[in-house]
């Protein structure tokens, strides 16, 4: 079974269930890939279910990339708001035909 980043209490609760989960714990550069993997992973999810649910779980692997990273959350906002003026927002809809 391939490695995924699990919220902190999965193993405590595995324990609980009478599991015996296999759990490492990483750092660095490494924890900052397996957040990333969970941002698509989560996305898939939504993708695949639709459900509302997944948007808090995308949105809580988001803030741990955010403190993983000691990205100020101000700073992240500015940024949005600067494409946002300069690109618009994704409220209109627009889909973009792809020409080859």
């Amino acid at each position: 079974m391939p490695e995924k980043l699990v919220r902190d209490r999965i193993p405590e609760i595995i324990r609980q269930d009478g599991g015996a989960p296999q759990v490492r714990v990483v750092s660095g550069t490494e924890l900052d890939k397996f957040i990333i993997l969970k941002i698509v992973e989560e996305a898939q999810e939504l993708l695949t279910s639709g459900e509302d649910e997944e948007i808090a779980d995308i949105l809580e692997v988001l803030e741990a990339l955010l403190v993983h990273r000691s990205i100020d959350r101000a700073a992240i906002e500015d940024a949005r708001q600067k494409k946002r003026e300069e690109r618009g927002g994704f409220e209109k809809g627009f889909v973009l035909e792809m020409s080859e």
